[in-house]
């Protein structure tokens, strides 16, 4: 496995940012078994699977942080429910860490971030009509930026957040 690997060459891991996802937009009609597994497969499996893998190296190194991405569409409704279903798994497996590895001093968050400003989300899903939608949606009339949710992560990698588990840490320019 690639953790193992990682904690035997460079140090076992004591961080962990989780963040599985593919946010391709899709219909209710449009959505068949295979395609519903394979959003699951890819939004959730990963995220569960890369913290089992970690805990060992944590609870030998005395603790350490999982970080899981989330997304606000799970608070705003969106036209991507499959993903949506994924994404609010997320945090269902932090809460569902957090009690039995607390223990650990291993700590267990939900990252959550808007309309996040990547060259892909420029490229495939921002239009002009999309961008005018923002500013009336968004307390703050800026954009978010990949930097805006890194802070918030370092922040909960960091020893600064080390009483802070099993929550949600919304960044999102206060989305209303």
């Amino acid at each position: 496995m690639a953790i193992e690997r990682v904690g035997r060459d460079l140090g076992e891991v004591s961080v962990l940012v989780n963040n599985a996802a593919s946010d391709t937009r899709h219909k209710i009609e449009d959505v068949t078994v295979e395609y519903w597994d394979d959003r699951m497969a890819i939004n959730q499996r990963p995220m569960f699977f890369a913290a089992q893998a970690v805990i060992p190296q944590m609870k030998r190194l005395g603790g350490g942080s999982i970080i899981n991405f989330g997304s606000v569409s799970t608070r705003i409704g969106s036209n991507f429910p499959a993903y949506m279903t994924a994404k609010a798994g997320a945090h269902g497996l932090t809460k569902g860490l957090a009690r039995d590895l607390g223990p650990f001093n291993i700590r267990i968050n939900t990252l959550v971030p808007g309309w996040v400003m990547t060259e892909r989300q420029r490229r495939e899903h921002l239009s002009p009509e999309g961008e005018a939608r923002i500013d009336p949606l968004q307390a703050i009339p800026t954009r978010i930026q990949p930097d805006d949710i890194a802070v918030m992560a370092l922040f909960l990698a960091a020893d600064d957040s080390a009483l802070c588990t099993s929550q949600e840490f919304i960044v999102d320019g206060g989305w209303i």
